[in-house]
């Protein structure tokens, strides 16, 4: 890597203070969109529909980590549902949440969002996108294709079984293989078809702002996309995802040679924006400086999705004095079903201690070990269980991304002929860990309750030699953790407005998705995230819209 390269903050620069009309504006709008993943086109969308004058902006044009997605959104109480004779309901759905969510948000914004989710899916359908029901609903960490809907959270396992009726809600958006792209084109063709104009490999580096400090419009950098400089930096960009899951140095280099390229190419566009600016941007996965800022241990992990997850939303709206929360929260995936038989074994810490239901989301087990466990964490399963995993693994139909990484990890984990020697091998304690093996069998047997509420029928006695320990640590590098940021800029969750650090409203600055404090600011579930995007992407084309219709009924 060529140390001499440029690093993400060279796009943001403090605002100037300055009134609209001492400026040379090059264009002007009512609404400027900065990015366009999943947030950005669904404010555009909603914003456009109630007749709002829209201008969208993206540094790279891909889709960002909503294009590269499951595709999921999570919604209850839908016709989905109700056609594969699952009964659910938003309060059913919002009882469930409350345990994932905590503090993230207020209970009315949490609510509204789970009475509004079927109404998005209608939403998104009447786009182009398609979602289906299924008989039989699984739990897995992505369902095989022609299954579109599943239990993509906690559902299903206490405390939370106890607190709401489980039901599936992750819906899977209708494709063959992840469904992230099938959505993201919908969403784009639908800007498309409503000529909303789209500005491609256009970075916003500078918000401008009035003497009041309200935020009028940006300055717009964007690449001859045309020349041999734009076509460069288009394809640098779109190895970024590919190369991060072989060699994250590369990836990190291929990102800092398009911004070289953006530094020296750019030509700058000032964007009147009348009404406001809203920043969609995603979240700051690939920004190290962040990262080591906010959760230093998580800066080694695997970081998922495409680099324009590089915080640049939430650095353009401190830089005009906006407040963040959460900052520290991360999504760490440990997910190791499928192989279904896996989650029956258990997972043990440095102490030989069980510490969570094995039958958990995996990023609830990722965040537990980096968090709480010193990331330090093995699954143990017996010989029955490895065979049938691997059985599973080689011959269930997975995902590539599923069976390839546990087969490794199971054909090259530490075994031995009793826990005992089980433990000694990998270091840990050996008398805590064979009681906690001996408690396990009994309440796998149900002779007694599990000590973490696991259902007997998930459970299987670890009672046939060799034993086997995999190596869960989100730091193994055969079994890496990927991660993605879930912290962003506060804002008030009736109009998705940015707050100041003083707790007031930045006039003309706006913010959605996983550069704002949301929904999924807490834990992550499958389908949660994207949810977030579009709840609060149609909050802001809502609040626009009703000032431009405000506007037009006083003219």
């Amino acid at each position: 890597m060529n140390p001499s390269l440029p690093t993400e903050d060279a796009l943001v620069i403090a605002a100037p203070d300055a009134e609209p009309d001492s400026i040379f504006w090059d264009r002007q709008c009512e609404l400027l969109v900065v990015g366009v993943g999943a947030a950005g086109a669904t404010t555009a969308l909603t914003a456009h529909a109630l007749g709002v004058d829209v201008l969208a902006v993206d540094r790279f044009g891909h889709g960002g980590a909503s294009a590269s997605s499951g595709g999921i959104v999570y919604a209850g109480g839908t016709r989905q549902q109700q056609a594969s004779g699952i009964e659910d309901s938003p309060e059913e759905m919002f009882r469930y949440l409350k345990g994932e969510t905590g503090d993230a948000v207020a209970d009315d914004t949490l609510k509204r969002f789970c009475e509004e989710s079927a109404g998005t899916l209608d939403w998104l359908e009447s786009l182009g996108a398609e979602y289906r029901g299924d008989a039989h609903p699984p739990k897995t960490s992505y369902p095989k294709d022609g299954v579109y809907l599943y239990y993509s959270g906690n559902e299903t396992i206490r405390p939370f079984s106890e607190t709401a009726t489980p039901a599936p809600r992750g819906h899977r958006t209708v494709d063959k293989g992840l469904s992230g792209r099938r959505l993201y084109a919908v969403l784009d063709k639908a800007m498309s078809d409503r000529h909303i104009p789209f500005l491609k490999q256009a970075a916003v580096r500078r918000l401008i702002t009035d003497s009041h400090g309200a935020v009028i419009g940006a300055e717009v950098w964007q690449m001859p996309t045309a020349a041999a400089a734009g076509k460069w930096q288009r394809r640098l960009t779109r190895l970024v995802e590919p190369f991060n899951y072989m060699s994250p140095g590369l990836a990190d280099w291929s990102r800092r040679r398009a911004l070289a390229l953006e530094l020296k190419n750019a030509k700058p566009l000032r964007v009147r924006a009348t009404r406001g600016v809203a920043l969609t941007t995603g979240g700051f996965g690939y920004n190290r400086d962040m990262l080591s800022e906010h959760a230093p241990g998580y800066v080694k992990n695997l970081r998922l999705g495409p680099g324009s997850c590089d915080g640049s939303g939430i650095r353009l709206g401190q830089s005009v004095g906006a407040a963040t929360r959460r900052m520290n929260k991360i999504s760490a995936w440990r997910f190791y079903n499928p192989p279904n038989k896996l989650p029956r074994g258990i997972v043990v810490n440095q102490q030989g201690q069980r510490f969570c239901n094995e039958g958990a989301y995996g990023a609830r087990i990722g965040v537990l070990i980096a968090e709480e466990q010193n990331d330090k964490a093995w699954l143990i399963i017996d010989r029955k269980l490895r065979k049938a995993a691997l059985k599973e693994a080689l011959f269930g139909g997975l995902w590539l991304f599923q069976w390839l990484p546990t087969l490794f990890v199971m054909l090259f984990a530490r075994r031995a002929a009793t826990p005992a020697k089980l433990a000694q091998k990998l270091g840990i304690s050996v008398e805590p860990f064979c009681a906690t093996v001996h408690r396990y069998n009994q309440a796998a047997q149900g002779e007694i309750e599990d000590e973490l509420g696991k259902e007997a029928d998930k459970m299987a006695a670890l009672d046939e030699a060799p034993y086997f320990a995999i190596d869960i640590s989100s730091h193994n590098p055969s079994f890496p953790a990927p991660v993605i940021t879930l912290g962003g800029l506060q804002i008030d969750e009736h109009t998705g407005a940015v707050l100041h650090q003083n707790g007031k409203a930045i006039p003309g600055l706006y913010a959605a998705g996983r550069a704002a404090v949301g929904v999924a600011s807490n834990f992550y579930v499958s389908g949660l995230s994207l949810a977030d995007c579009f709840f609060s992407g149609r909050r802001i084309g809502n609040t626009l819209g009703q000032q431009v219709s405000e506007l037009k009924k006083s003219a």
